[in-house]
């Protein structure tokens, strides 16, 4: 009773202490640790009517005894059509074709498309992201502008467009019978949608590049969820990469450039976004890996996350009537409108690029591209927002990539050499 009103009147102190800018100063209610409650209230008005409805279910035997129209419904969301695949080698994707020698300048053309895919949708993505958050929109010579503040909101845009272009794929492509509780996703998309959430707040402390290199680092607490949530076991490559990674992204972290502004300041803030995106982004990568027990192909999987994702983001709009208020700011700047679409339509063809990259060749191929776009994009938001780089942060970052490569080269062998085991071995299970 009395801890919530001291927090909140400590909120507009822990604000003022950091270097922020004036207009993330106009209130308390704009402080993100506030917002972030807000927010979270929304979601747990939905989830908890949810979860009694569930356990309501579930103790009536529901799906021995429940009849009529709903019942369809009610079982596919509750209980599932479909037990968990015995085996863990059912995955939800077809075999890749290896490429043949006859089919090799078809195979170069898609690793070409494939790449060109992911560098423009994933490089535009962040240089709009980052315009976007720390930028302002209607400046004049007598206006100052203002800048857009509910990251919440373009969360939802990006989820919306993501569930409207995967029920538009499962709709006119086969896809396995879906067996897994409709339920199950929700919990992937509170985390997918908290992750996002927090990295967009985090670059109104800290800039793009550290954000950038922040997610490099994201392989640590996804082997520490891993050991957690799926009991998995880890070579000691990985721990020596895991180990590289963080002392580059501290190396850049701790280097101090010579003419730093208030939007390059890396505050206390910014490292606690970042570190809640890392967090929920690694329980997220970590559950849906466990929903994948289940048969199903990964456009079934995104369309689940993003059913949950526009429910709980169209609902806490509501409730807090920010959903208005941002449509008002899109009428009012119709340069904004542009950059929320655009970014939407980036983030919904990434992924599509994602589940594609993945099937054609595999995971390792993947990795290094994405990995080559992380470069590129700190060099790209240097160039266009004039951040500033020291020889310490530049030596970090090269660290950090040279460990990320060295990673995908360690499990390349690991997986050639999986291949020769005896039938009576199993391989160490990775990430």
């Amino acid at each position: 009773r009395f801890c919530l009103p001291l927090v909140l009147a400590s909120l507009p102190t822990m604000a003022a202490g950091e270097e922020i800018a004036p207009a993330l100063q106009d209130s308390w209610g704009d402080f993100w640790l506030f917002r972030f409650f807000v927010n979270a209230a929304g979601y747990a008005s939905i989830v908890v009517p949810g979860f009694l409805l569930i356990q309501y279910f579930k103790r009536r035997n529901y799906l021995e005894t429940g009849r009529g129209i709903c019942f369809p419904v009610i079982k596919s969301c509750v209980f599932g059509s479909e037990g968990k695949s015995v085996h863990q080698d059912d995955g939800p994707l077809p075999p890749r074709a290896e490429p043949t020698e006859s089919s090799t300048a078809r195979q170069v053309f898609k690793l070409l498309f494939c790449a060109a895919g992911l560098q423009a949708s994933y490089l535009t993505w962040g240089v709009l992201q980052e315009r976007v958050m720390t930028r302002t929109y209607g400046a004049t010579e007598t206006d100052p502008g203002e800048k857009f503040k509910d990251s919440q909101f373009l969360v939802f845009m990006n989820r919306i467009l993501a569930f409207t272009v995967a029920g538009l794929y499962c709709a006119l492509t086969k896809q396995p019978r879906h067996g897994a509780p409709m339920y199950k996703y929700s919990f992937a998309s509170l985390s997918n949608i908290l992750s996002s959430w927090c990295q967009y707040e985090a670059l109104k402390y800290i800039s793009f590049p550290t954000q950038v290199l922040a997610k490099a680092s994201k392989v640590i607490p996804v082997m520490m969820m891993g050991k957690l949530v799926s009991r998995k076991s880890y070579e000691y490559w990985e721990y020596l990469t895991a180990a590289l990674i963080s002392v580059g992204v501290s190396m850049f972290l701790l280097s101090s450039a010579p003419n730093r502004t208030v939007s390059t300041v890396t505050t206390f803030s910014g490292v606690v976004l970042l570190a809640g995106y890392i967090i929920f982004d690694s329980f997220t990568s970590n559950w849906q890996d466990a929903l994948f027990t289940y048969k199903m192909s990964p456009v079934q999987m995104m369309f689940g996350v993003n059913v949950f994702s526009c429910l709980f983001t169209v609902g806490s709009l509501l409730e807090q009537g920010a959903l208005l208020e941002s449509l008002r700011f899109m009428a009012r700047h119709s340069e904004f409108t542009a950059h929320a679409v655009l970014l939407s339509v980036c983030s919904a063809c990434g992924q599509l690029f994602i589940f594609y990259t993945i099937n054609q060749f595999g995971a390792a191929v993947f990795t290094i591209i994405m990995t080559l776009r992380q470069a590129f994009a700190i060099l790209l938001s240097c160039l266009i927002y004039g951040h500033t780089v020291t020889l310490v942060g530049g030596l970090g970052i090269a660290v950090v990539f040279v460990a990320l490569f060295l990673r995908v080269y360690a499990r390349s062998r690991m997986k050639k050499r999986s291949k020769k085991l005896q039938p009576g071995e199993t391989p160490v299970q990775k990430v």
